[in-house]
């Protein structure tokens, strides 16, 4: 592994902690318990995609809470940037991480095969 590589690894570790710290000091209360699974730096680190956990929402409810994410994104960058002293912060988007639900299925699927198997 690069230098590079470490230095990106180690952003997204930071923002994948201070994000959550970020959102729980809104006073918007529904995006104190988002779940970030994941935060994906792209090389130059000017944009960042974080990862939400979809497991307990609607479609609607995943469409409501993206504009809230949206609006709060600039607050949540400045956040970052006072707290790490950085004179750049990535710029966010926020996503659901669908590949969750894609292994579940999966899974469900193995397990239907290995129960035919059986019979």
């Amino acid at each position: 592994m690069t230098e590079a590589q470490i230095k990106l690894k180690r952003t997204e570790s930071v923002l994948g902690e201070l994000i959550p710290q970020a959102l729980g000091s809104l006073n918007d209360k529904r995006l104190h318990d988002l779940e970030i699974l994941e935060v994906k730096c792209s090389r130059g680190k000017s944009d960042a995609k974080v990862y939400i956990n979809p497991s307990e929402f609607s479609e609607q409810e995943k469409r409501d809470y993206l504009k809230l994410l949206r609006n709060a994104r600039p607050i949540v960058e400045t956040f970052c940037l006072k707290d790490q002293g950085w004179y750049r912060c990535p710029k966010f988007t926020f996503e659901f991480d669908e590949q969750i639900k894609k292994s579940q299925d999966i899974e469900e699927l193995f397990k239907k095969i290995a129960k035919k198997d059986e019979e």
